[in-house]
């Protein structure tokens, strides 16, 4: 059966990239007044050449051949560039041309997760992945040109290598090597075949090689560096001390010394000559991913699952931490005197990484001693003694686009919903390929689940999750409330739901249906009160049951609910068929609290920290050294306006506390900072003033701030 993948194009497609970034590869200039070239590989499935300039970078070209995640690259010879695929393949390309592939090498089983290259010997490159194999690639065999049918039978324009489908002859052949320990998948008459470096039983996560390409190392789910000579494919030695996965390995330029980076959260130097581990550096909190030495391989840079990135001395175990991200770092390539940090997430940074003079970084402080067990790094952080990052910001930038994770086909076949990393919905016209409705960002937390096992759609509330989704009135559409006036969706839901019960246990027993906290039985005269301490207000302070227009339910198809009260089971009964007699015995305790006396289930607390500060670049003066609070949801016009009362005004704005605090948005005790945003109104205290406003744009996650600051998107970011 032929399946046709189908890939959202446009030009933001080709220009940046939508996944997150496994690989990072520089080619430098080859001469004065030339560019530097960055080459970077996603999880969409595409290669990226990007022109290095003074602060600025185009995308040149984009590498598209590959039909799954790039995983790995590397650059050799000065114009090739190798990739390789979750797609089991392997490909060749001329890293400056406009991108197509030259030859495809298909040899591997599974996905290949990783490449080597050897600087001074550009014929030699090294693959490895899942299925345990281990190939070294003589380049300029495998690209020998192939017969003319093999060149048409290949779907990407490009030639393929591939023991089952080639046709060259014996002379084609051209071994760089030759051992007992070599395997060969198919016989010469078909095709070259690489050197096999048999050995791993299980996946192979890193490869690394020294410059001229005599030694290599290769690490996985094993647990052990095993060291093999890549001219014969035989195996030198295996080094045992990691108690997790190896997911990355590097060598300095003479072979005599490997650090690896496992998931175990160590990195281990090894001197392969006394063929054992000299020094281990507790330096993570969790899996080492990626690695990267100076060029005099005195100091390395790591980063991993942890989203941090360090820098350590190899002989005196000094660290510091360089900076943090905010998605777990992927891979690392040093570039000057400033490093390129590739992430989970479609964008890259450039951080300074000082690689020609490391003694500038640890002389700003805040650098501290690496153990060397694992479970210290983890037990300072516990402690609250993590240290502080050298740089806030990255020096540049290279953004992406927020990648697809969620995906609903509606009942038309034709419009699927998408929900990105950012949390933007939108609505896409599969028939035109495009979108066709952008709803912006969502952040409202899941209130609900529903399933279909009926038959029909059912939903169900439990408390107190369900409680735990609001959105402003305005937003509803519910007109004569304040601006910043929110609803609860829950509690609305079921006030919509149950007004008829209301209604008619109004009827029946009057105004003690709602008094006093106390709700009569309609089946017996006991009472049960519900003490106010297993209960909290809305704030409101307000027993309002005026059902709103976007939760009103029809009375001529009403819907049934099934729940269980005190006594007996559960059942299910239409809306509509509510007597008013029921009650505590057949309903939940909290519905009945929430419906008849507008009170709610006691919450978590519904406050989110972030930090202000001045965009990098900008003269503004810091306006507070410490973090910041907010509800949970808040328009960003909240905070523009805290912005403005800093810079501009002399004194604080009607509608707030001395400290700068918005009096109707602070429930409780103290709190130790200014609390932006709650609920009361910002602008009247404006208007008087309006020539003062300056232009203000809040960022968050190096994006304008449109509309809400919401559900914690900012609670550990800059702003």
């Amino acid at each position: 059966m032929t399946i046709l993948h189908v890939t959202s194009v446009g030009l933001l497609f080709y220009l940046q990239h939508c996944g997150g970034i496994n690989c990072l590869a520089v080619l430098k200039s080859s001469g004065p007044g030339g560019s530097d070239y960055l080459f970077t590989g996603s999880r969409d499935g595409t290669l990226k050449r990007w022109v290095l300039g003074e602060d600025v970078s185009t995308c040149s070209a984009t590498f598209e051949s590959h039909v799954d995640w790039v995983n790995d690259a590397v650059l050799t010879g000065g114009d090739t560039l190798v990739s390789c695929s979750s797609d089991t393949t392997v490909k060749i390309w001329n890293c400056l041309s406009d991108g197509k592939c030259t030859r495809t090498l298909r040899q591997h089983s599974d996905y290949v997760t990783c490449l080597a290259a050897a600087e001074f010997n550009s014929n030699i490159v090294a693959s490895g992945g899942l299925g345990g194999e281990v190939f070294i690639w003589d380049l300029e065999a495998a690209l020998a040109p192939l017969s003319k049918s093999n060149d048409s039978a290949e779907d990407d324009g490009a030639a393929s290598v591939n023991g089952l489908v080639s046709s060259l002859t014996n002379t084609s052949m051209r071994p760089i090597g030759s051992s007992n320990n070599i395997s060969l998948l198919a016989t010469q008459s078909q095709g070259y075949t690489p050197i096999s470096a048999k050995g791993h039983k299980e996946s192979v996560y890193a490869l690394a090689t020294n410059d001229r390409g005599t030694l290599l190392v290769s690490g996985g789910t094993e647990k052990v560096v095993r060291v093999w000579d890549p001219r014969t494919g035989s195996k030198n030695m295996k080094l045992r001390g990691h108690t997790d996965n190896i997911r990355t390995l590097l060598l300095d330029s003479t072979g005599r010394f490997c650090l690896s980076g496992s998931s175990d959260s160590m990195i281990r130097l090894w001197d392969l000559g006394q063929q054992r581990c000299v020094h281990s550096y507790a330096v993570h909190t969790d899996s080492v991913w990626a690695l990267a030495s100076t060029p005099a391989f005195s100091h390395v840079y790591s980063g991993g699952r942890d989203s941090s990135l360090y820098m350590t001395d190899l002989e005196t175990r000094e660290s510091v931490l360089l900076c943090t991200k905010e998605h777990p770092i992927s891979r690392l390539v040093l570039h000057d005197n400033s490093i390129w940090v590739a992430t989970t997430d479609s964008s890259v940074d450039r951080w300074p990484s000082e690689a020609h003079n490391p003694v500038k970084v640890f002389q700003r402080g805040g650098s501290f001693l690496a153990g060397n067990l694992s479970f210290s790094r983890a037990k300072a952080s516990l402690e609250g003694s993590a240290p502080v990052p050298v740089y806030r910001e990255p020096s540049f930038s290279i953004p992406g686009t927020p990648a697809l994770v969620q995906h609903e086909i509606l009942n038309n076949r034709r419009h699927v919903l998408t929900k990105d990393t950012t949390g933007s919905v939108k609505l896409w016209e599969i028939t035109k390929g495009m979108v066709i409705e952008n709803y912006g960002k969502v952040s409202i937390p899941a209130w609900y689940t529903v399933d279909t096992r009926l038959g029909s759609l059912s939903v169900h509330l439990e408390t107190p999750q369900c409680f735990s989704a609001e959105m402003y009135s305005t937003d509803l559409n519910i007109t004569g409330k304040p601006e910043d006036d929110k609803v609860n969706l829950a509690r609305e839901t079921l006030n919509g739901l149950l007004s008829h019960w209301l209604t008619k246990r109004r009827q029946k027993f009057g105004s003690q249906a709602s008094a006093n906290g106390e709700i009569p039985s309609g089946k017996d005269t006991s009472t049960r009160t519900f003490a106010l301490s297993r209960i909290e207000g809305d704030g409101t302070g307000e027993n309002d049951h005026v059902v709103y227009p976007p939760f009103e339910f029809s009375a001529a198809s009403p819907p049934s609910i099934v729940t269980e009260g005190s006594q007996g089971g559960p059942w299910r009964k239409k809306i509509t068929d509510l007597d008013g007699t029921e009650d505590e015995k057949v309903f939940p305790w909290w519905l009945l609290d929430c419906v008849s006396h507008n009170r709610l289930p006691p919450r978590e607390n519904t406050k989110c920290s972030f930090y202000l500060h001045p965009c990098e670049g900008s003269t503004v003066q810091i306006l507070t050294q410490g973090k910041l609070s907010a509800p949970r949801i808040l328009r960003i016009h909240k905070v523009v306006n805290y912005v403005i009362e800093k810079m501009v005004l002399d004194k604080p704005l009607d509608g707030t506390n001395a400290d700068g605090a918005f009096a109707p948005g602070i429930t409780g005790g103290q709190i130790s900072h200014p609390a932006v945003g709650g609920d009361g109104s910002f602008w009247s205290g404006l208007k008087s003033r309006q020539k003062l406003k300056p232009s203000i744009e809040i960022l968050c996650n190096n994006q304008a701030s449109l509309c809400y600051l919401g559900n914690l998107v900012c609670s550990k970011n800059l702003v």
